[in-house]
């Protein structure tokens, strides 16, 4: 007995963008008194938020950079402070452009959290901060899958037959392949 096959559009909710960023940046911060030396530099208060933004999205965030340094030839220490602001697009490298913008949501996780590569200071008495941060965004929105369908629904004693002999892969590209499942 041959089955006619049909075809049905489904509207779901699924990722319709992907992207990566990796960046280094460097802050430059001013403290009371000219340093001797760096003692320490961290990172601390880490917020931030993802927004789209054209053909990406945008991470926008703030950070407490706290510097532990000397002075007066290394006989007094302190700490200065100082809040930074960013903005951070990231491109997205994959998108199914049908989906239904209307529905779109975005989301940012940091991959890795925004941390100190390097203090130092200028010549001009300010300590130079070189910060290495990484985002993973994603974007969500309803789009139409196309699926099979078997008139009347039993299907439990058919034997199907897709037009394949069942383990012919060679021609799938494995970069379409999701790591992630």
């Amino acid at each position: 007995m041959s089955l006619k096959y049909q075809s049905r559009e489904i509207i779901t909710k699924a990722i319709c963008g992907k992207g990566r960023k990796f960046s280094t940046v460097t802050h430059t911060v001013t403290p009371p008194h000219k340093p001797t030396s760096i003692l320490g530099a961290w990172i601390i208060n880490h917020q931030y938020e993802a927004v789209a933004a054209g053909d990406g999205i945008e991470v926008i965030g703030t950070y407490d950079i706290n510097i532990w340094y000397s002075y007066d030839k290394n006989s007094q220490t302190e700490v200065a402070k100082e809040t930074i602001s960013y903005v951070e697009n990231v491109p997205l490298n994959f998108v199914d452009n049908r989906h239904r913008s209307s529905t779109v949501e975005v989301s940012a996780e940091a991959t890795q959290e925004p941390s100190t590569v390097e203090a130092s200071v200028t010549g001009d008495g300010r300590v130079a901060i070189r910060v290495e941060r990484e985002f993973s965004v994603e974007l969500v929105a309803e789009t139409k899958i196309n699926v099979l369908v078997v008139p009347g629904g039993d299907y439990e004693d058919k034997d199907f037959d897709f037009g394949s002999d069942g383990g012919d892969y060679e021609d799938l590209d494995p970069d379409l392949l999701d790591d992630d499942l």
